[in-house]
C-alpha cells in the first residue's frame, strides 16, 4: 500500500495528537490515587438498601392496579368515535344520523352546521346539524334508534315546528353531538390560550 506524503501527516496526527492529549490530562503520571472517605455509614445504607426493597415490592401490585384501570378505561372509552381527523369524526355523526334515518323511512341528506369544541380537559365534542321532514312518531323511532348506538352520541339542539300538509309532518333540525379525541380539537391561538 502506498501512502502519499498527505497520508503519512494525517496517520501521524490522528496516533500522536491522543497520546499527548492524555499525557497533559494526567493519564499516565505514576502518582497515587488519593482515598476518598466514604459518605454514608453502613448502617444508614441497609437502611436505604431496605427502603428500596420495600419500594420494590409494591411495583406488582400497582402494575395490576394500572392494568385494571387501563382496562376500565378501554371499556368506558368504546363508545368514543374513532377518527383521524375531525371532519372524520362528522362524517362519522352524519352516517350516524342517515342510519337511524332511513331505518325509519326519513329522508335526511346534507349538513348544515358541523363545528369542534372541547369537552373538558381530555376530550373534544363533534357537532353536526341536519333539517328534515318527517311524521311525530318517526322521529320519536329516529331519537330511539341514535340512543341505541354503540358510541357516545348526544342530541345537543332540536327544534321541531308544525308544517301545513294533511298528513301531518313536522320540520326537523336536530344537532348530534360525539366524543372524540382531545387531539382533533383543534389550539386556539393567541392570548385567549393563556
Amino acid at each position: 500500500m502506498n501512502f502519499g506524503k498527505l497520508d503519512l501527516w494525517k496517520v501521524a496526527i490522528l496516533v500522536i495528537g491522543p497520546v499527548l492529549i492524555l499525557l497533559r490530562l494526567g493519564v499516565f503520571q505514576g502518582g497515587d490515587a488519593a482515598v476518598v472517605a466514604p459518605t454514608e455509614s453502613i448502617p444508614v445504607a441497609e437502611q436505604r438498601l431496605e427502603r428500596l426493597r420495600k419500594l420494590a415490592a409494591t411495583v406488582p401490585g400497582k402494575e395490576a392496579v394500572l392494568k385494571q384501570a387501563n382496562a376500565e378505561l378501554e371499556t368506558r372509552e368504546a363508545g368514543v368515535l374513532k377518527a383521524e381527523t375531525a371532519a372524520q369524526a362528522q362524517a362519522q355523526l352524519l352516517d350516524a344520523i342517515r342510519q337511524a334515518a332511513a331505518a325509519n323511512g326519513i329522508d335526511a341528506r346534507g349538513a348544515e352546521e358541523m363545528r369542534v369544541q372541547p369537552l373538558g380537559n381530555d376530550y373534544g365534542e363533534v357537532s353536526v346539524a341536519q333539517s328534515f321532514t318527517c311524521g311525530i312518531e318517526q322521529l320519536v323511532n329516529m331519537l330511539a334508534d341514535v340512543a341505541n348506538r354503540p358510541q357516545i352520541l348526544a342530541t345537543s339542539e332540536i327544534s321541531i315546528s308544525g308544517g301545513n300538509d294533511k298528513k301531518k309532518n313536522v320540520q326537523v333540525r336536530l344537532s348530534l353531538s360525539g366524543v372524540v379525541s382531545k387531539k382533533l380539537v383543534p389550539q386556539k391561538k393567541g392570548l385567549a390560550s393563556f
